[in-house]
């Protein structure tokens, strides 16, 4: 059961008991339908009041969801922490080194939103990298769009070396013609706005995370601002994999 599932079965209880309440009280369906029902069961009121008192304040189901999820998030960060402890042992072959808090993994998942309420977008549910707080810029691709967009798009393992558009894309103008020269793929089918926030990021690694249907729910992606060459190994993506699995075993929930 999902958190979200747990919290809408203690609102649905509160919800059912207060319209039970309301009934008797404004008499509906009918003042008569009430005292059947409540002939010699007086007591039915008290319960239907500590129900409302209960589920709405104690919130059990949510409560108890709670709990059961606080252990599997520990297991789940330690998995999480364990594969990126291994993805940073490949980044330290990168010469010269990174610096501190450069190498990435990130988490993504597919949600729908208003805009885009068929297909979805691209969510970051969270950020792992060396630093104490993880500073990402604002970054919400569609289907198609960026190396995580393309991802989704092909529905399989994708990655990208942007170091040669990153030094040679300097104007809008030069943007605009190696999309013209050579398609808007070649840009990861970014916008001249978005390619400049990120552009940063050189060394681009995306890794499907499919749901129990084997659809399309999200990715797992690294980066880095170089190191293409070094990062690009079947080591990277079989790590990158086997967490994608563990994620998509436990929905998102504790990531």
């Amino acid at each position: 059961m999902k958190r979200g599932t747990a919290r809408a079965i203690d609102r649905s209880v509160v919800l059912l008991a207060t319209l039970c309440l309301a009934g008797h009280s404004y008499h509906v369906p009918s003042a008569r339908f009430w005292s059947s029902v409540l002939q010699n069961r007086s007591y039915l009121l008290l319960a239907l009041l500590v129900v409302v008192a209960v589920f709405g304040a104690l919130t059990p189901f949510e409560s108890w969801r709670a709990r059961s999820l606080s252990k599997r998030n520990v297991i789940m960060r330690r998995r999480i922490l364990v594969t990126f402890g291994r993805i940073l042992e490949i980044g330290n072959k990168i010469d010269p080194p990174l610096e501190t808090g450069d190498l990435a993994l990130h988490v993504w998942q597919r949600r729908r939103s208003l805009c885009h309420p068929v297909s979805g977008k691209l969510r970051r549910l969270s950020t792992y990298r060396m630093a104490a707080a993880p500073a990402n810029r604002s970054f919400s691709p569609r289907k198609g769009v960026g190396a995580v967009g393309l991802c989704w798009e092909k529905d399989h393992e994708y990655t990208f070396d942007a170091t040669e558009i990153a030094g040679k894309l300097i104007t809008e103008r030069d943007f605009i013609q190696h999309m013209v020269d050579r398609g808007a793929e070649s840009v990861m089918n970014l916008t001249w706005q978005d390619f400049n926030r990120v552009k940063h990021r050189t060394a681009l690694f995306a890794v499907p995370i499919r749901n129990g249907r084997n659809k399309f729910a999200g990715c797992l992606s690294v980066d880095a601002s170089r190191g293409y060459q070094t990062l690009n190994q079947p080591a990277l993506i079989e790590e990158m994999t086997k967490l994608g699995l563990d994620i998509a075993s436990d929905d998102f929930e504790c990531t």
